[in-house]
C-alpha cells in the first residue's frame, strides 16, 4: 500500500490523508514528500516509443539507447558520455597511425614501405586496428547481434559487418595469407583492410558520442524548468507563520507572498494586491494586476504587493510542472536522423548478404581449383566492399562543414537532425515578444500639454519613477537616460498599487500612472491628450498620464518595438514559400497590431503553453514541416515539439536548450539564412551518398567476379582499396565546398 499524503517526521507510522497534528507528539503533520512517492523510472525509446522497461539499456530494434520517461538527477547521461569519449579519443590515436600506413602512399613523394617494410607494418595495423574494433567498437557487434536475434536489421548490423567483414579478411591475411588464391597478392602480401575497419569504427563512436551528448542536453532543459520552481514557503496556519519546503504544501493551505520571492505553488488570492512579473508563462514583459479571487501561477515573481493566497494546485498538477511534462514529452517524440540510415540498413544489409551467399555458391559449384577458397575469398570481398566508409562519411562530413559555416553567421546548431529538417520548413510558428520585437518596454512617443516642453515633461516622469520598481517605471528611467537626461531629486514618494506614483519635485507634486489614477486625485484630464492618447492604443501601445501639480501635463506611449530586421526577415521567408504564423500570450490588439504590420499570415493571440503545442501539432497533423522560433519559458514545450525548434539567443536558458538551432544575435533573420543553408547541405549530402553508393554499385559486381567469365578479372585488394579511397577522397572534397556557400 503507498504511503499516505501526510507524515510525522518524529514518530514512524503516524500517517494521515488530511493536514492536521499528530495525535502522539502533537507535531504539525508534514506532507509526503515526492522522493518517497517515486516509482519506477520507465525507460522507452524515441524512435518505437512501445518499447518500455524498468531499467536502461538499449533499443532491441534499433539498438540506440533507451531514455527515462522522466528526468531524473541521475548521472547515467555523463557516465555515458565519459565511457564514448574516452572509446572515441583512445580509438582516434590508434587509428591515426593505421590510416597513415595505408594511405601514405598517395601523399606525392612519399614512401611508406622505405620508412615500414610491408612485413612490419602489416603486423602494426593489425596490433592498433584490433583494441579499435574489438574494445572501442565492440558494442557495435553486441547489438548488431540483438538486431539479428530480434530480425530488425538496423545500421549497427550493416556496420557491424562491414566492419567485422574488413577486419576478419585482414586478419586472416596476416596470420594465415596462404589460404588465398595468387590472384589476391600484390607483391607477394594480401591486400588489407585495417584502415576501413579502423576508421567506420572512429566514425560511428563519434556519432554515438555526439548523439550522448545531445540526448544530456534534452536532459538539462527539463532539469532548468524543474530549478524555476521555489523551493520554499511561508504558510500561515492558525494565525501562526511558517517556512515550509514548497513539497509540504497541501491543497487549501494558505500562503504568503512578499514582494520579490516567487510565487510557491498554482493558487488563488484571497487577501491583498500586487503586480506580478508572469512572462515566463506569456512571454510578456507587462506585470500583471492581482486582487482577490485572481489566480496566480507558481514560479512566477510577485514584484511590489504582499498578499495571501489559497494553494489550488500542487505537485503534478501545476502548470510548471505540466510544462515540464510537455517538454519531456515532446523530445522523446523526435525520431533522430539515425532513422533514415536504419531504413536504408534494413534493404541494403540483406541486398548484400544475398550477393555474398550467391557468390559464394556460384564460385563453389563453378568455380576453378580451389573452388571453395575463390568462394571464400570472393564472398569476403562482396562484403568489403560493401563496407560503408564513404557512406559513413556522406553525412557527418557535410554537417560538420554546415554547423561551421552556420556558426560563421551566427546561428550555432544542436544536432544533424535540425540542420537536416530546416530545409524542408513550410509553416514558422513565432512567438511575438523577445522574437518579433525587442522584448523590452521603450518610451515610443511622448505628448506635452501646450506651453510645455516634452523633454521636460520626460524628466518629470522619470524622476519619480526612478523609485520605483514597476517594468514601465525602468521604461520611462531609461527613455531620460538615453536622453541625457538630468533626474531632479523627489521627496515624499509614494506608491499606489494598480495606479501610479507620486512625489514632489521642486516643491510641486507630479503625479504618473494611469487615466484613473489622476482623475481620482482630482485632476481633469486634457480632451486634445484623450484623443492622442486613443490613437496610440490603437496601436496597441500602453498610455502612462503625467500630472504637474493639479493640471496635466502630458502623456507617454510605451511599447514593446519591432526588431529593425524583422520585416525584412519575414519578407525573405515569404520568398522561400514559408508560412508565418504568430502565436503570443499578449492581447489580441497588440498580437494584430504588430502581425498587420508586418504581414504575417496568421495570428494566435492569448495562448498559453499548452495552445502553442496543440497549434504545433495541428499543423504537423496537416502535414506541414513546422519551425517554432521563441525565446520564453512559455515557449520551451513548442520548441520542443517542432520539427526544428529555433531559440532567440538573447532568451531564456530553457527555451535554447528545448531548440536545435539558436540564433545567437536573436536576429529573425537568422532563420532564412538557416533554410538556405539546410537546404544546401542536404543537397550536397545527396552528392556524397551519389557517391558513395555509385563505387558500392560498381565495386559489388566486380568483387562477386561478374568481370571474371568475360575478362578473367577480379577485384584486386589494391583496386579495392584504391576505390573505397577515392569515394572517401570525392565526398570530403564535395562537403568542404560548403565553407563557401552564399545564404
Amino acid at each position: 500500500m503507498p504511503p499516505k499524503a501526510y507524515h510525522c517526521p518524529m514518530c514512524a507510522g503516524v500517517e494521515s490523508d488530511t493536514p492536521g497534528d499528530c495525535p502522539k507528539c502533537g507535531m504539525a503533520l508534514e506532507r509526503t514528500t515526492p522522493a518517497v512517492l517515486e516509482t519506477r523510472t520507465i525507460y522507452t525509446c524515441p524512435m518505437h516509443p512501445e518499447i518500455e522497461q524498468d531499467h536502461p539499456g538499449d533499443c532491441p530494434k534499433c539498438g540506440m539507447p533507451l531514455e527515462p520517461k522522466t528526468i531524473t538527477g541521475g548521472e547515467e547521461g555523463d557516465a555515458e558520455i565519459g565511457a564514448l569519449s574516452r572509446k572515441f579519443w583512445i580509438a582516434l590515436g590508434l587509428t591515426l597511425p593505421v590510416f597513415f600506413i595505408a594511405m601514405g602512399h598517395w601523399i606525392p613523394g612519399f614512401d611508406v614501405e622505405a620508412m615500414i617494410p610491408k612485413s612490419v607494418s602489416k603486423w602494426v595495423e593489425f596490433a592498433l586496428t584490433t583494441p579499435v574494433v574489438l574494445w572501442a567498437g565492440g558494442m557495435f557487434f553486441t547489438k548488431a547481434w540483438r538486431s539479428f536475434l530480434n530480425r530488425s536489421l538496423n545500421m549497427f548490423t550493416l556496420i557491424a559487418v562491414g566492419v567485422g567483414a574488413a577486419y576478419l579478411f585482414s586478419a586472416v591475411a596476416v596470420l594465415t595469407p596462404g589460404v588465398f588464391p595468387t590472384s589476391f597478392r600484390h607483391g607477394g602480401e594480401v591486400g588489407l583492410y585495417f584502415e576501413a575497419a579502423a576508421v567506420i569504427t572512429v566514425l560511428v563512436l563519434l556519432g554515438q558520442m555526439l548523439e550522448a551528448k545531445a540526448r544530456s542536453r534534452t536532459g538539462q532543459a527539463i532539469k532548468a524548468l524543474l530549478g524555476l520552481a521555489a523551493k520554499t514557503a511561508h504558510r500561515v496556519r492558525d494565525g501562526r507563520e511558517e517556512e515550509v519546503a514548497v513539497d509540504q504544501i497541501g491543497k487549501g493551505d494558505l500562503l504568503r507572498v512578499r514582494p520579490g520571492e516567487k510565487v510557491p505553488i498554482d493558487g488563488v488570492v484571497i487577501e491583498g494586491r500586487s503586480n506580478i512579473d508572469e512572462s515566463m508563462i506569456t512571454g510578456e514583459p507587462m506585470p500583471v494586476e492581482k486582487g482577490k479571487n485572481d489566480q496566480v501561477i507558481g514560479a512566477t515573481v510577485n514584484q511590489t504587493g504582499t498578499f495571501v493566497m489559497r494553494a489550488e494546485k500542487v505537485g503534478s498538477d501545476t502548470l510548471l510542472s505540466q510544462i515540464v511534462h510537455m517538454v519531456s514529452e515532446a523530445q522523446r517524440s523526435r525520431a533522430p536522423i539515425q532513422k533514415l540510415a536504419d531504413t536504408v540498413a534494413g534493404y541494403f544489409v540483406p541486398t548484400v548478404f544475398g550477393i555474398a551467399i550467391v557468390t559464394f555458391v556460384v564460385w563453389a559449384v563453378f568455380g576453378p581449383a580451389p573452388a571453395l577458397a575463390y568462394a571464400l575469398v570472393n564472398a569476403v570481398a562482396v562484403l568489403i566492399i560493401a563496407c560503408p566508409c564513404a557512406l559513413g562519411l556522406a553525412t557527418p562530413m557535410s554537417i560538420m562543414v554546415g554547423v561551421g559555416r552556420a556558426a560563421q553567421m551566427g546561428v550555432l546548431v544542436k544536432n544533424a537532425e535540425a540542420i537536416e529538417i530546416a530545409g524542408r520548413v513550410t509553416h514558422l510558428v513565432t512567438d511575438k515578444t523577445g522574437t518579433l520585437t525587442a522584448g523590452k518596454p521603450r518610451v515610443t512617443e511622448r505628448k506635452a500639454t501646450a506651453g510645455h516642453d516634452a523633454r521636460h515633461l520626460l524628466q518629470f516622469a522619470a524622476s519619480v519613477e526612478q523609485s520605483s520598481e514597476h517594468p514601465l517605471a525602468r521604461a520611462i528611467v531609461d527613455a531620460a537616460n538615453e536622453d541625457n537626461l538630468e533626474l531632479l531629486a523627489v521627496n515624499d514618494f509614494q506608491s499606489t498599487t494598480g495606479g501610479g506614483v507620486t512625489g514632489n519635485v521642486g516643491g510641486e507634486t507630479v503625479r504618473v500612472g494611469k487615466a484613473v489614477f489622476l482623475s481620482q486625485s482630482g485632476i481633469a484630464l486634457d480632451d486634445d491628450l484623450r484623443q492622442v492618447a486613443e490613437a496610440w492604443q490603437e496601436k496597441a501601445q500602453t498610455v502612462v498620464w503625467v500630472a504637474k501639480g493639479n493640471k496635466p501635463f502630458g502623456i507617454l506611449a510605451i511599447a514593446d518595438p519591432i526588431k529593425s530586421n524583422t520585416p525584412q526577415a519575414i519578407r525573405d521567408l515569404h520568398a522561400m514559400g514559408v508560412k508565418v504564423i504568430m502565436c503570443t500570450g499578449d492581447n489580441r490588439k497588440t498580437a494584430e497590431a504588430v502581425a498587420h504590420e508586418l504581414g504575417i499570415d496568421e495570428v494566435h493571440a492569448e495562448v498559453v503553453p499548452q495552445d502553442k503545442i496543440d497549434i504545433v501539432r495541428k499543423l504537423k497533423g496537416a502535414g506541414a514541416t513546422v519551425a517554432m522560433a521563441g525565446d520564453g519559458i512559455n515557449d520551451a514545450p513548442a520548441l520542443a515539439e517542432a520539427n526544428v525548434g529555433v531559440a532567440m539567443g538573447t532568451g531564456t536558458d530553457v527555451a535554447i536548450e528545448s531548440a536545435g538551432i539558436t540564433l545567437v544575435k536573436g536576429d529573425l533573420g537568422g532563420i532564412a539564412a538557416s533554410i538556405k543553408l539546410s537546404r544546401a547541405v542536404m543537397r550536397n549530402i545527396r552528392q556524397n551518398l551519389f557517391f558513395a553508393f555509385v563505387y558500392n554499385a560498381l565495386g559489388i559486381p566486380v568483387a562477386a567476379g561478374l568481370l571474371y567469365p568475360i575478362f578473367g578479372v577480379l577485384l584486386s585488394p589494391v583496386i579495392a582499396g584504391a576505390a573505397m579511397s577515392l569515394s572517401s577522397v570525392s565526398v570530403i572534397l564535395n562537403a568542404l565546398r560548403l565553407r563557401r556557400v552564399r545564404v
